[in-house]
């Protein structure tokens, strides 16, 4: 069994779904059976309250929720349920219980085998979605399907074209060295401007299982993940400069492969895996120390490297052969 193998057989049940995903779908569905009343507010810090997560997981879902127009933005602070206000209570926040994360089956199973298989066509050329289809595939309803592909399109694994065809453009070389153009300008600056506001406890939490990735390696496939957003999301989602995070959310889809480590397309080598890893550590490590402009200097020359790592993907797929498409997927031919 390769090492890839190994990582995928040790993930399980929702783990397999990113944390703000299963965030974004408990809220949505409390809005569509009425759980959360239109008219009230869902503050952030609630939210990761009574999840029990961190305040950027939380922030993720809310701008999805909005994104998908079931809230909006209060004028003061947090986000209003959308839909027509039937009692006194408008303006009130939402008072959540302390909630467990799940996902339905259907969703959960759907999503990380959909993406998956998204992830793996996009290095070969562009893919259309057909939703009867891939409802078919999966024995679920279309609204489980407009689900799963409106949370892709918000991450932008997926768009729409003109005529209204879900589409999964083709990840080449050029876009890859475009989103991490992006990141080596935006994420040093978010990390300098996060550093004085970065609780203590946080920076050790993300150094403790840094370091339990790298002790176990290889660790699980959830670990691995988590280990990979504590650095580049929820440490610089800290940045007061929202308008980066928000730029920063484009460049998000780079960090999905890492959970499909058992796919021969998306395999990255145990050692090349290993020394991303030490990166971070050092990265953490330095944040730890207080030694800030290390720790930013450590960041530009990991994303420099992570770069490179990541087109070693475009070299092994042009040296195989690509499997046959689903029945859900069509090859949309390239323009000239």
């Amino acid at each position: 069994m390769t090492m890839g193998a190994r990582l995928q057989t040790q993930a399980t049940g929702s783990e397999r779904v990113p944390l703000q995903q299963r965030v974004f779908v408990a809220l949505k569905e409390m809005i569509e059976q009425g759980r959360l009343r239109p008219g009230e507010v869902l503050l952030e810090v609630k939210v990761a309250h009574s999840f029990g997560i961190s305040r950027s997981p939380a922030r993720f879902a809310l701008e999805a929720l909005s994104e998908a127009q079931l809230v909006r933005e209060a004028s003061g602070r947090g986000y209003v349920v959308n839909g027509r206000v039937k009692t006194l209570g408008e303006g009130k926040v939402a008072e959540l219980d302390t909630l467990q994360l799940s996902l339905s089956p259907q969703w959960e199973r759907m999503y990380g085998q959909l993406e998956q298989e998204l992830f793996t066509r996009v290095l070969f050329g562009t893919v259309r979605i057909t939703e009867e289809r891939l409802a078919a595939h999966f024995g679920v309803s279309r609204t489980v399907v407009r689900d799963v592909l409106g949370r892709m399109h918000s991450l932008g694994l997926v768009v729409k074209d003109r005529l209204g065809h879900w589409i999964a453009k083709r990840v080449t070389p050029a876009r890859i060295q475009h989103l991490f153009e992006l990141r080596i300008l935006l994420e040093p600056e978010a990390l300098r401007q996060a550093i004085p506001l970065l609780p203590r406890a946080q920076l050790l939490e993300a150094r403790d299982r840094i370091h339990h990735v790298l002790h176990h390696f290889p660790a699980e496939i959830a670990a691995i993940d988590r280990a990979e957003t504590d650095l580049h999301i929820d440490l610089l989602s800290i940045c007061p400069n929202q308008e980066i995070t928000l730029a920063l959310k484009r460049t998000h889809l780079l960090f999905a492969p890492t959970r499909y480590l058992a796919d021969p397309y998306l395999e990255v080598p145990k050692e090349v895996l290993g020394r991303a890893f030490d990166e971070h550590a050092r990265i953490i490590d330095q944040l730890c120390q207080g030694d800030a402009e290390q720790a930013v200097a450590s960041l530009q020359d990991h994303l420099r490297r992570a770069h490179r790592r990541w087109r070693r993907r475009f070299e092994m797929a042009d040296s195989m052969t690509q499997a046959e498409l689903p029945s859900y997927l069509t090859h949309v031919p390239e323009k000239d």
